[in-house]
């Protein structure tokens, strides 16, 4: 059995708010990468509930955010339709991504 690991790096302020972040993934030639943003969720299906882990440095830009948002509801989308097969939904969610657009203010 082969295992790889993902890891992201934290540089925090004396407030404990992170100032830099770099991620790896081996596997995918990701190294010491620089980002503004994580989101990471996973599946704790003993409480049947997601977990989840936000979060992004103090100087990533409000319309940078949105942005991530926005192409985060864009990849659920898709995500939703490999898992379920339902197409219907999977649009919805993808209308529902461009209203954000609307909106948000976002400037594509």
């Amino acid at each position: 059995m082969k295992k790889t690991q993902i890891t992201i790096d934290i540089e925090l302020d004396e407030n404990h708010v992170p100032e830099k972040m770099m991620w790896n993934a081996e596997d995918g030639g990701i190294e010491k990468q620089e980002t503004k943003a994580v989101m990471i969720s996973v599946w704790d299906d003993k409480t049947m509930e997601a977990l989840r882990i936000d979060l992004w440095t103090k100087d990533m830009p409000v319309d940078q955010m949105k942005m991530f948002l926005h192409q985060i509801l864009i990849s659920m989308s898709s995500t939703y339709e490999l898992a379920t097969g339902e197409e219907d939904v999977a649009a919805w969610i993808e209308q529902m991504a461009e209203e954000f657009v609307q909106k948000a203010g976002i400037r594509m």
